[in-house]
């Protein structure tokens, strides 16, 4: 895959830890995937929805870890970071929850900006590389920045379907990778 995204690695990663050590297990897997793939690429709204819903979730849960940890700070400067630290993620987290769509809208344009500061970085990177794979940072650099660049000047009109839709096509690469681990080998990683 040439263009790989920050929440495509991560996707391809939980799913590499998460792999099922028999065949009927991956491809079962890798038809729930494929399912949920294209049922996010047909629902983009309701799987953004979703996204954002859990992205709140995760948020909130971060939020309670750090109160938690608030207590084995060893000093008034750590104990300070963690007790901002957890506010910034609960009220975060709480206001992603209570307003999804408007936290949808914001998820999008931070997916935009983000991409663009990612294009730019494999841009670097492709001009300080040397080697074969040169070329193909340089193509993942200038797809990652022209797809940012599509989710800015898009933006707020693609918020209805950028999330859902790129999340789909993520699933759908997990699948299709599932589907070719199951060929007897263990599954392999190419980062």
């Amino acid at each position: 895959m040439v263009c790989q995204f920050k929440w495509f690695r991560i996707t391809r990663k939980l799913n590499e830890m998460a792999v099922p050590s028999s065949n009927g297990l991956r491809i079962v897997t890798a038809l729930l995937l494929l399912v949920a793939g294209a049922a996010s690429i047909v629902f983009p709204f309701l799987s953004a929805a979703a996204v954002t819903l859990v992205f709140g979730a995760v948020a909130m849960a971060a939020g309670v870890s750090q109160l938690l940890r608030f207590g084995a700070a060893s000093d008034l400067g750590a104990k300070l970071f963690r007790l901002l630290s957890a506010l910034l993620y609960v009220v975060g987290g709480l206001f992603v929850l209570l307003f999804p769509v408007d936290s949808t809208f914001s998820i999008t344009l931070f997916l935009g900006v983000l991409l663009v500061v990612e294009g730019v970085m494999e841009l670097a990177a492709a001009a300080a590389a040397a080697g074969p794979a040169r070329s193909l940072v340089l193509l993942d650099g200038i797809i990652t920045c022209l797809l940012g660049g599509m989710v800015l000047a898009e933006w707020p009109s693609d918020t209805v379907w950028v999330i859902g839709t790129l999340f789909g096509m993520a699933l759908l690469f997990s699948a299709f990778r599932m589907f070719a681990s199951s060929g007897g080998e263990s599954p392999q990683t190419n980062s």
